[in-house]
Formats: structure tokens, sequence, C-alpha cells
């Protein structure tokens, strides 16, 4: 058998990639277009919630990307009370994988990459449905993703 090499990309990788709010959108969109044009398959995300006394879920995400030629299932943990043990409420890991043979490709730190995609599609969609003549904008929320959201609300309508 041949060997099988996955990559492992921790929170200070995806950090060090240090992706351009242009980059962000712009794969994001050509996700959004892939599957407008029906080359994706996304299953319906499951819940898992151990025990409500946690207060908290994992939401387990799976899906496949023809123009990528990748299928991936991400598992985010949504932890609402972390804030009192200095943890995010939001932790996720993204496994990539070979859609043909099933071979692993890489394990992802997800948690700022889900932030990241969250923003994108906040954005994406304004720039399609808000009116053009838009003058405020207002942002309610506080979690990972409202960085996100009101960084790349600004990067479209500077």
């Amino acid at each position: 058998m041949k060997p099988i090499y996955i990559d492992y990309l921790n929170a200070l990788d995806i950090e060090a990639l240090a992706m351009t709010d242009a980059e962000i959108i712009g794969a994001v969109e050509a996700g959004l277009v892939a599957q407008g044009n029906g080359q994706t398959v996304i299953e319906p995300r499951v819940h898992l919630e151990p025990d409500p006394s946690f207060h908290g879920h994992f939401n387990v995400l799976r899906g496949y990307v023809a123009p990528l030629d990748t299928a991936g299932v991400k598992i985010v943990g949504d932890y609402v009370d972390n804030y009192m043990h200095g943890l995010p409420s939001e932790f996720g890991i993204l496994n990539l994988f070979d859609p043909r043979t099933g071979t692993p490709r890489a394990i992802l730190d997800a948690t700022v990459i889900t932030d990241m995609r969250t923003g994108a599609v906040t954005a994406i969609g304004a720039k399609h449905l808000a009116k053009k003549s838009s003058k405020v904008l207002a942002h309610i929320g506080a979690r990972g993703t409202a960085y996100w959201n009101v960084r790349l609300l600004d990067h479209l309508f500077d």
C-alpha cells in the first residue's frame, strides 16, 4: 500500500495564511456559485447534544464541492457558557477527503474559518440584496462571527 499523507493546519497555521478579505469573499462566493449551479451535495446538518446541562451541542455538516474535487465533514461545538472557562463559544474541525476514494486529505482547525465564512456570506448577501442607496449599517451580535461580519461588510461597502 502506498502511504497516505494528511495535512494538518492548526489555528496558528490558518492565521499565518493571512488571507485577504477579497480572497475570503471570493472563495465563499465561488462555493455559493457552485451550489447554485448544482455542483455540490450539501446534506442537512445533524445536531448532537451530549447533555442538556452542558448548555451546548455539536453541529455536524457534510458536503461535496465538485469544482474543488473535495468532500468534507465539519464539526462545530457551540457552547454558550464557554466564556466562564475563558474559551470561545464555538470550536470547529474540518476534515477534507478525496471524494473518489475517501482518502483523508487534511484536518483543519475550522474555528476562524467558520467565522470568516459566516461573515463572507453576510457580506455577499448584502451585496446582492441591499438597496444600492443604503448608507447605514447596523449589526447586532457579539460572538466570533460579529467581527468578520463587520469587517467583510466594510470591505465590500467601504
